[in-house]
Parts: structure tokens; sequence; C-alpha cells
């Protein structure tokens, strides 16, 4: 459950609405919670979609105690039950919302049992096979679709929506129409909190990073970099193995001369060698 020190509740989130633009960043390990909080982000997400993500949870949190976290459910759950155990699991594991890209109904049910939920508009990366990978909302009538989704969302109960490749004016006129916090995934700057991956601002991967993100720096290339220093340090490791360099005598324990020799004569008097 929400920790009475974290930074943010629900409730103060909220009372932000159109003063400002809060920070918000995806994270995947402690090591970027930890950067995260310490740099002043407002808001961080992670991933709750398998045992290994939940089994990541409780680190993240800890790595960064005064933070907001919402933690992002599985793909596919199948009834409102489940999505509430799963809700509930993880805010038991230290999240202090939860992401849902399923229907209203699943939303719904966590909302109704008092649990934050986050939803998502726009383009949908696991419903891109009704789209394609695009921006979503560039006609009128996809635009009015959308509108009406996001008003589903609100009715279910949830606090705020993740709203991503939506045209930047159509982005900003939802955020005065609604009582969601609207978090801007490529969708301009007139939203409620400006959400970027920490892959994308780490660059740390070796794709084209995408035309909705920035890269502040080059991860992949330093990881290649450190990948090449490995595989040189167990080079010169294995050579000065080969060649007796090491271990030398800094790297050794010495037993006392005499003490060995006793040792010694003490083994072979009893039989041992």
């Amino acid at each position: 459950m929400l920790r009475p020190h974290k930074k943010y509740s629900v409730f103060d989130l909220r009372q932000l609405k159109g003063k400002r633009c809060l920070i918000h960043v995806h994270v995947k390990s402690p090591e970027e919670a930890a950067a995260a909080e310490a740099a002043g982000i407002d808001l961080l997400s992670c991933s709750f979609d398998s045992p290994a993500t939940q089994a990541r949870l409780p680190l993240l949190a800890a790595a960064a105690p005064n933070s907001f976290i919402s933690g992002a459910t599985p793909h596919g759950m199948a009834s409102p039950d489940e999505a509430i155990r799963v809700g509930f699991h993880a805010l038991e594991l230290g999240a202090s919302s939860v992401y849902c890209s399923a229907s209203p109904r699943m939303i719904e049910a966590m909302a109704r049992e008092g649990i934050p939920v986050v939803g998502h508009l726009g383009m949908v990366p696991r419903q891109a096979t009704w789209t394609n990978v695009r921006a979503i909302g560039k006609t009128a009538i996809e635009a009015e679709q959308l509108y009406q989704q996001m008003k589903r969302l609100e009715n279910a109960g949830a606090y705020a929506a993740e709203l991503e490749l939506v045209p930047h004016q159509l982005a900003a006129y939802f955020c005065r129409k609604t009582s969601l916090l609207l978090m801007s995934l490529g969708s301009g700057s007139g939203c409620d909190s400006q959400f970027l991956f920490s892959d994308d601002i780490l660059g740390d991967y070796d794709e084209r990073i995408p035309r909705h993100a920035k890269a502040y720096r080059n991860f992949a290339k330093e990881y290649e970099r450190l990948q090449g220093e490995r595989i040189e340090a167990f080079k010169e490791y294995a050579a000065d193995v080969r060649s007796g360099r090491f271990p030398e005598a800094g790297h050794l324990v010495a037993m006392d001369e005499g003490v060995f020799n006793d040792a010694v004569t003490s083994i072979e008097a009893n039989g041992n060698a």
C-alpha cells in the first residue's frame, strides 16, 4: 500500500492538474529508480507483468523510497477478479498505483476496490494489430472516438491515463476536458505529465530512437565499450596465468618456514604422506 513518506499521493497529484507538468520516467532497475529519485523525477513506472518484474518491484520501491511508482499490470487478465488480485498484489509489493491497458471493465473493478488505476489512450502497442503503430486521432472521426474512450476511462474510475502518440493540439484540448491526469508519451507538452522510458533517455539499445523520444546519453555504446574491456581483461588474466605472472608474491598467503617444516614432519610421521 502507499507509504506515508511518499512524496506524492493520488490526492496530491490531482491538486497539481493544470498547475505544472510532472516529469515521469519508466525504470527497469533499482539503479535507475535510485537515479531518478536523486534527479528529482516526479513519477516512476515499471513493468509488473511477469514473475521477474514482480520480484523486482520491491527492489525498485526500496531504491526510490520516496517516489510514486506505478506498476504495469499483465496484458490478458482474464477477469475483473484477476485484475483486483493483481492490483492489490502490486500495491502490497510497493507500487503506489497500477497501470492497465485493458478495458474499462477491468479498470472499474480495480477502482471500485480503491486501487488507483492509470488507463491507456491513443496508440496501445499490444493492440497495434488493429491500428498499426502510428499516431491516433489525426482525423475528426478518430478524435471523437478517442474522446469517448477517455470519458469511459474517466467514468470507470481511473485517476489518470497514458496518452500515447496523439496529436499535440488534441492532447492539450483533452487535458482541459477531463478530470483525468493525462500522461504524454509522444503527445506534446500540453498534458499533466511528460513521460519517457529510461531506455530512450539513456540510449540503452541499438535501434533507431522513436521520433517522440530523445536520448540524453549513449549507454549502448558504453556497454559495447565495457564488453570489449571485459574480453581484454579476461585475455590478460589468462595470459598472466599461462606465463606465470599471476599469482605474484603479493597475492599469496605466506606460512612461517619453521611452522611449515614442523607441519610436514608431523604429517609424514603420522603416516599421512
